[in-house]
């Protein structure tokens, strides 16, 4: 997205002069968020929002970092857009009830994210953000794993740390997955970002990158869907489906049986 674009979606996004449904404006004169739907007619301003505004030279670190958790937020409000986006680094909407990530096409200088806990799912794709090197979306609402990965390494082809513990489309223990489909679904996922140092809660290994790559490797997956009699996954590929599918149609299109002696470090 060139500067043109950006601007032309940034006048537009500040054009809109009707309150939004269930967005909490800033008034920084009062420190006050208002919220135009709900009951909360007034919620203080975060301590460091106050800050960065009266002292926007007294710490330069303090002055990229943002946080907006537990604000009852149904997205990014415009004031926070146009005071902060361009020179925040880290910011933090955990806890909220955003839905849409937008608004981030604003905040070029992005570096770390951290949404958990919001009611995300695979239908919201993050706008491009190159410089974006952490993301956290911990205990969201991501049902489907695939295409939605590979929208995210579209927009975030740089991502270092990820975490998607806690959604329905990355199994585990606690969310009643096996071994197995745990395995897989890391496999998967390290296989798109060759930058990704750290999944979820664990270190991505030489060891699982190179078993990623030869499971997972792009070139395999277009040359079957373009094979004919692969109808079927081809539809697979261009449609959001659970994990669960994904990886039982191709265990069954590939003829193998669940590998019963693998010795991967996870």
């Amino acid at each position: 997205m060139d500067d043109e674009q950006t601007y032309s979606l940034y006048s537009s996004y500040r054009s809109v002069t009707a309150p939004d449904e269930g967005v909490i404006s800033v008034d920084v004169s009062r420190d006050t968020l208002v919220d135009s739907m709900t009951d909360m007619s007034e919620t203080p301003i975060p301590p460091d929002i106050i800050a960065s505004v009266d002292n926007p030279t007294e710490n330069e670190e303090q002055n990229t970092k943002l946080t907006l958790a537990y604000e009852r937020l149904y997205e990014i409000p415009k004031t926070i857009v146009e005071r902060f986006s361009d020179h925040i680094r880290y910011l933090d909407i955990s806890h909220n009830k955003i839905t849409n990530l937008d608004a981030l096409v604003f905040f070029r200088n992005l570096t770390s994210l951290i949404a958990d806990d919001n009611p995300i799912t695979e239908n919201c794709c993050l706008p491009p953000l190159p410089k974006l090197q952490l993301l956290w979306l911990n205990r969201c609402k991501i049902s489907s794993l695939y295409p939605w990965v590979g929208k995210l390494k579209e927009s975030c082809p740089n991502l270092q740390y990820l975490s998607l513990m806690g959604n329905p489309a990355a199994p585990s223990y606690f969310n009643g997955g096996t071994f197995y489909e745990y395995l897989q679904y890391r496999l998967f996922v390290i296989s798109q970002f060759p930058s990704l140092n750290h999944l979820d809660d664990r270190k991505v290994t030489d060891d699982q990158r190179t078993e990623s790559l030869r499971l997972y490797k792009r070139p395999f997956f277009e040359r079957m869907v373009k094979s004919a009699g692969f109808t079927q996954l081809n539809t697979l590929v261009n449609t959001s489906v659970s994990w669960n599918t994904f990886q039982n149609k191709i265990s069954t299109f590939l003829g193998k049986d669940k590998p019963q002696n693998r010795n991967l470090l996870i």
